[in-house]
């Protein structure tokens, strides 16, 4: 464990000035995480509405992952690849938190109540190399997604095994997903399956497809 608060500090220290500076904390607008965030300004980001329930996107298959078979690889630029398993994942750090679920479509959830890791955690794990500066984030279903280490670094990254208390469901991308509350929701890939390292950007599935590269719902940023 001291290992892994180590490697994560280290992470942190090299990208703290790039979080800082990113959208959803620089700018003179919201995060759009939990109450605290919307109180005496704009509720939603440009063009969203809210919704209560939590509509279902994928990009057209649905993979049964079973918790005993599910694995999370993290390789690419790093020291030490690491894989993990539904026992592994559990022994980190359980994080509880609260944020908001904003999807491209238009929707947004607010104050989604969520149970699992820190991205930063797991990450460390695999002590990624000094040149390291975006991951590619894998899931069963063959979606790819990319995102800076400076966003993905922040405190309210997860991956998620429960959601408002109850396991996360099939359909939203259990046994395991990520979730990117200060970007538009396509960035947290469901049924995750790696996490691909990188020492330059590339385009996902989405990204591919003109989706914009970086997605900050305070910048209406959908689209390259």
């Amino acid at each position: 464990m001291e290992r892994i608060v180590a490697s994560r500090l280290k992470l942190k220290d090299r990208f703290q000035a790039q979080m800082a500076s990113s959208p959803a904390q620089s700018d003179d607008r919201p995060m759009g995480t939990g109450p605290s965030n919307r109180h005496g300004m704009p509720k939603l980001p440009p063009d969203q509405y809210e919704v209560q329930k939590w509509p279902v996107l994928d990009i057209g298959l649905s993979p049964i992952v079973p918790k005993e078979k599910w694995k999370l690889t993290i390789d690419g630029a790093v020291t030490e690849p690491v894989t993990l398993d539904w026992g592994g994942m559990l022994a980190l750090p359980q994080i509880e938190d609260t944020s908001d679920f904003h999807c491209v479509t238009k929707w947004s959830r607010f104050d989604m109540a969520w149970v699992g890791v820190r991205f930063s955690d797991i990450i460390a794990l695999a002590d990624p190399d000094e040149t390291a500066t975006h991951v590619m984030v894998h899931g069963y279903d063959g979606y790819t997604t990319n995102v800076p280490l400076a966003e993905a670094l922040k405190d309210d990254v997860l991956l998620v095994h429960t959601a408002n208390g109850e396991p996360l469901t099939r359909e939203h991308g259990g046994p395991i997903r990520m979730i990117t509350p200060q970007l538009y929701a396509w960035k947290g890939t469901k049924w995750i399956k790696r996490i691909e390292v990188m020492t330059e950007d590339r385009p996902g599935f989405w990204e591919e497809r003109g989706y914009s590269m970086s997605a900050h719902p305070w910048r209406n940023d959908r689209y390259r």
